[in-house]
């Protein structure tokens, strides 16, 4: 009944809440990724998205959708791979950011090993900055990460906006200083929270550094201080801070993936195929997380 490319065209939009990212990502014209849209909205008989000139969002159904497009998608892939004969082999090194600890990519990723077996997976989690510099240095060939603000290479996964987190009740004074629980240099969260503190002209201090994310969350925990973290990856225990405590935006975020620059064809296969099973489960690493 569900067309697998208008699925793969409605996962696109549904994780980068934006025609033109899920146009630009699938290789298609704008026109076409609408039309793919309309056509599975038919199909289904209910409106999936609600857009307008500013945003996307989707609707109950649109939510409800989204499981129903990775198991058709996933079934679809397993019958061709079978079909096909095609065995991935071989050893494929994997970056991901610690902001996916607390996440479901330990699912995708053992999905993708009962898929095939003979791929000898090697994951590295690290902060997104040192990612990009491992990446460059030839230690990865795929690498799943925060883009830097003025960065364009990489492909969308989806995009979110970063918020100051911390205990639930914690109370910010506009007096005093703020106290920050940061990742250590080079991380992207770090650089953008202390950037928007300076611009704002708003004293700072640092109450926690941890290079492991669950070490921030314990301090926040704790009601050390604020973080800056992803909104849609909020670990369990911490919300966003109240707006009355004064603290400035912290604009938005976009996770991509990017490649390494091996060449060799069994590695190019596999990280194609990794990349396909990310993509394709990309909105179950921020939506019931944790």
């Amino acid at each position: 009944m569900y067309e697998p490319t208008q699925l793969r065209t409605f996962l696109a939009v549904a994780q980068t809440l934006s025609f033109t990212q899920a146009a630009r990502r699938l290789g298609l014209r704008q026109s076409t990724v609408s039309q793919h849209v309309k056509r599975l909205e038919e199909q289904a008989g209910r409106r999936l998205f609600v857009r307008d000139t500013h945003r996307v969002a989707l609707t109950e159904d649109g939510e409800a959708m989204l499981g129903f497009a990775r198991t058709i998608l996933a079934a679809h892939e397993r019958a061709a791979a079978f079909f096909t004969g095609r065995r991935l082999r071989g050893r494929l090194r994997f970056g991901a950011s610690e902001d996916f600890v607390l996440t479901r990519l330990p699912e995708i990723l053992e999905a993708f090993r009962r898929d095939h077996p003979e791929v000898d997976l090697e994951l590295t989690v690290e902060l997104s900055g040192i990612l990009h510099r491992q990446l460059e240095s030839g230690r990865h060939d795929l690498v799943l990460a925060k883009r830097r603000a003025d960065d364009t290479h990489g492909e969308l996964v989806w995009r979110d906006s970063l918020a100051w987190v911390g205990a639930p009740g914690l109370r910010v004074e506009a007096d005093r200083p703020v106290p920050l629980i940061l990742f250590p240099p080079p991380a992207i969260t770090r650089a953008r929270a202390l950037e928007v503190l300076e611009t704002q002209g708003r004293a700072w201090r640092i109450a926690c550094t941890s290079g492991s994310l669950s070490g921030l969350v314990a301090a926040a925990r704790a009601g050390l201080g604020v973080m800056a973290h992803t909104r849609g990856l909020v670990p369990p225990g911490l919300e966003p801070v109240a707006s009355r405590s004064g603290l400035p935006e912290l604009g938005g975020v976009e996770f991509v993936l990017l490649r390494g620059r091996r060449r060799g064809a069994a590695v190019q296969e596999a990280a194609q195929a990794l990349a396909e099973a990310v993509l394709a489960g990309a909105d179950r690493l921020h939506r019931g997380g944790g």
